[in-house]
């Protein structure tokens, strides 16, 4: 079995993906349609990919919805992300009894609108017992941020005498990060042509295969998912061995 044109063989692909959509703007643009437009069409594209991941047993995506350096775009572009975001997740919520998707939120939340933050709680408790795709959604998040709020958290515990400094190390300081628990990304794909993680999962990347693609991400389909998971199949990964 063969990728693309057949069904794509399940041994040997990545149990974690994460994906940096980028291009919705531009894809926009170059069809003299508004960047909100953009960001719609960018909404769907992730539904098929969500979908086909869960199809090929990927036990974790992570994709960057919202960064914490998006509140610097103009405001009517924050909002209107910012319902697209409304809308997908109460449209997962409305789907969760017809698949079997478990969804959770990685980024600092409390700086969204207080109904976002109610339908978040709503999408946890309605899927959090669901055993197919783990689909994570990095909203409000920074790579950055995400590493200082693990520190202060270590510090309290320091402080409060629940740790000592020695008890610290890669596996306890992962247990207070964003994902802990979830395995670390073995791809990591960005659409667009950029080449650049852009504050993204930095810690958890550390020993991940990127693959860069020209596509823009509302023209990024099943096919072109496929032939990144056919190319991270090639790939010979040491983690500094040889």
């Amino acid at each position: 079995m063969t990728f693309l044109k057949k069904a794509i063989r399940t041994d040997g692909l990545p149990k974690h993906i994460a994906i940096i959509m980028d291009g919705n703007g531009r894809w926009a643009k170059l069809r003299g349609l508004t960047r909100t437009m953009g960001h719609k069409v960018g909404a769907e594209s992730l539904k098929k990919i969500v979908e086909e991941c869960d199809k090929l047993k990927i036990k974790h995506l992570t994709v960057y919805a919202f960064s914490t350096e998006n509140w610097k775009r103009p405001q009517h572009e924050v909002d209107t992300l910012m319902n697209l975001l409304r809308e997908y997740i109460q449209k997962y919520i409305s789907d969760s009894d017809n698949n079997n998707i478990k969804i959770d939120i990685i980024g600092d939340t409390h700086a969204l609108a207080p109904d976002i933050q109610e339908k978040i709680k709503i999408l946890y408790s309605k899927t959090k017992n669901k055993t197919g795709l783990n689909f994570h959604l990095a909203i409000n998040y920074g790579g950055r941020d995400e590493l200082v709020r693990a520190m202060k958290l270590l510090y309290k515990e320091v402080s409060n005498d629940k740790m000592r400094i020695d008890d610290i190390s890669e596996a306890t300081f992962e247990k207070y990060l964003d994902t802990a628990g979830i395995p670390s990304p073995e791809l990591m794909i960005r659409t667009s042509g950029e080449k650049r993680l852009s504050n993204f999962l930095l810690w958890q990347l550390a020993y991940t295969e990127f693959y860069f693609t020209n596509k823009l991400w509302p023209d990024f389909n099943i096919n072109q998912l496929h032939k990144a998971l056919k190319t991270y199949k090639s790939r010979n990964r040491r983690f500094g061995g040889i």
